[in-house]
């Protein structure tokens, strides 16, 4: 579906207007603050979350770079607040401080193209040129399929952290940044990924979500039928491998434990979902702290999530379970740059039968990669190390270096052109 203005304009809500309102009172207030506060780093993930690029490069400032002013905006009753609070200094997310923090800040940076005060109302200032300020995309996860969101016609981000030079080129080329605005530094919570790996017997089923099905609009019965949740394709072929005899015995054999944990988006939908074996947990992405999920599985099955991703970089076996691929290319994600067949990190399967066939492989293989998966896992992740953050820090520190330039030299020209249009009047009331 197109996410174009008007699609947007469906879910305004009046809390979106309230925000308009905090925007127009702190934008006077900001510009006083900024006189105080001139290089104020403000960084954020989605409201109640402090687990993911933000936080990690907040903690690293925090611990290697305290000279940089840096706040971090976050719900203060949510449970990440207190780990947060304890590095750093916090501002209210969504308050009228934060919307002061936002208009003030040199430079604003987010894991989130939504990480802001309200994600509405900045799309309109920021996207239609209304306010102007410097903003840097951590990424929530390596980019594989084409997210028109992020084209740089609907963002305007000034600086864009990929992961690889594939992803890179992808994203200079098909969303239409410009070079030095698109840089391969890897993502800030990649470093805990090598410090943090552990084992667990676990595995982790993490599907992404389905937009049409998270937010249905008119046309979503067009595109399948949502009337009844247990109908799509999504809840059938999950919920065939979550019930399935065999994998529950092949989870009892091998003691290991299955937890089934959808994106966030899909919560929802998470009461539809059973198993009979004890072995398998269904939990909500609010209960569970996806970054030790990811670190503690020993392996992943997915559909597209770039979580998969998080795995091939710790060298962990991984399945691609895609049962919907034209629906889901067609009506959420276009393809990519990433032919999954291709270029893919483990099994692409679209039935039950190759899931359970690909993860039995996987089992008696010790829960490693085979050699294929591994040395395309070494190709596309050139840099794998424990430097990420600092890669990050050192790529923002130079934009807001260019940023600074090119102000100077449009305050210069400026000038310049106000000193010559003053200068023939002098000189015409010395005549």
């Amino acid at each position: 579906m197109k996410h174009n203005f008007f699609y947007k304009l469906r879910f305004v809500k009046i809390k979106d207007i309230i925000h308009l309102l905090y925007f127009i009172i702190a934008f006077p207030l900001a510009k006083i603050y900024r006189l105080y506060r001139k290089e104020l780093w403000l960084i954020c993930e989605y409201e109640n979350e402090a687990r993911d690029n933000g936080y990690y490069l907040f903690r690293h400032l925090r611990r290697n770079h305290k000279e940089i002013d840096a706040v971090y905006a976050i719900n203060k009753s949510c449970r990440d607040y207190r780990k947060v609070d304890t590095i750093g200094k916090t501002v209210q997310y969504g308050g009228l401080l934060h919307w002061i923090f936002y208009l003030a800040a040199e430079v604003n940076i987010s894991s989130q193209k939504g990480g802001k005060p309200n994600a509405a109302v900045c799309y309109l200032l920021e996207v239609y040129g209304i306010i102007k300020n410097t903003r840097v995309f951590l990424q929530h996860g390596v980019i594989m399929n084409d997210l028109p969101y992020l084209h740089y016609k609907n963002s305007k981000v000034r600086l864009f952290m990929c992961s690889s030079e594939k992803e890179r080129a992808f994203v200079i080329d098909a969303f239409g940044y410009p070079e030095e605005y698109v840089v391969n530094t890897g993502l800030c919570r990649f470093d805990a990924l090598i410090d943090e790996r552990t084992t667990s017997q676990t595995i982790f089923v993490c599907p992404t979500w389905r937009s049409w099905i998270a937010h249905p609009v008119k046309e979503s019965n067009e595109i399948e039928d949502i009337s009844d949740f247990k109908k799509t394709r999504y809840y059938k072929y999950w919920s065939q491998l979550l019930m399935s005899s065999e994998l529950n015995e092949l989870l009892a054999e091998k003691e290991l434990q299955l937890i089934f944990c959808p994106h966030r988006n899909m919560a929802p939908f998470i009461k539809d979902f059973q198993s009979q074996s004890p072995r398998v947990k269904i939990v909500s992405w609010e209960e569970e702290d996806i970054h030790k999920r990811i670190t503690s599985s020993d392996m992943i099955i997915t559909d597209y999530s770039s979580i998969s991703m998080d795995f091939a970089y710790q060298d962990k076996p991984l399945i691609y379970y895609q049962f919907d691929k034209e629906l889901f290319h067609k009506a959420h994600q276009p393809s990519g740059y990433f032919d999954y067949h291709e270029d893919g990190f483990g099994p692409v399967c679209d039935n039950i039968n190759e899931v359970l066939k690909s993860f039995k492989e996987a089992v008696e293989n010790g829960l490693r990669p085979v050699e294929k998966y591994k040395a395309k896992i070494d190709e596309f992740f050139i840099l794998r190390d424990s430097n990420n953050c600092e890669r990050n820090y050192a790529a923002i520190k130079k934009a807001i270096s260019e940023v600074r330039r090119l102000g100077y030299e449009r305050k210069n020209r400026f000038r310049s052109y106000m000193g010559r249009r003053q200068r023939p009047r002098m000189e015409t009331r010395e005549r």
